[in-house]
């Protein structure tokens, strides 16, 4: 399961782009981190919503892929985020989980950190449903 997860990470442009890494996997569970670089940041120098949003939706969406069977894949349905405080820090990570598996729908969470050194703070919660499809 695990490498599945990991080769699926790879091929996704978007988060090689954001600088983004696949830190843990877990049946129903992943952790991906990005650093904020500068050309991720906001006009006030912290993370842009949109790098808080794409690896918490990415952490969310393979949390729910690694209960799911080989012949399936998963696509975001929606997703809802709450931005709690700004993303100052040296890096972000996102924290996905399942909330209740299903057939048909996944429902997911996940929470987004800044982290600088072994200081960090709750920046973000997601929580969106997400669709098995075929592979």
């Amino acid at each position: 399961m695990e490498l599945r997860i990991r080769k699926s990470f790879a091929g996704q442009s978007m988060m090689q782009t954001l600088g983004a890494e696949l830190k843990e996997v877990g049946a129903g569970h992943v952790v991906i981190t990005a650093p904020i670089l500068p050309g991720s940041r906001q006009q006030h120098g912290v993370a842009h919503a949109a790098l808080t949003f794409a690896i918490g939706d990415s952490a969310a969406g393979y949390a729910a892929l690694t209960l799911l069977p080989e012949d399936q894949e998963v696509m975001t349905a929606e997703i809802k985020i709450n931005l709690l405080a700004p993303g100052a820090g040296d890096y972000l990570r996102a924290t996905g989980k399942v909330i209740k598996p299903g057939r048909r729908l996944v429902v997911v969470s996940a929470e987004v950190h800044a982290v600088t050194g072994s200081d960090e703070k709750l920046i973000a919660i997601l929580q969106g449903t997400m669709v098995p499809v075929s592979a």
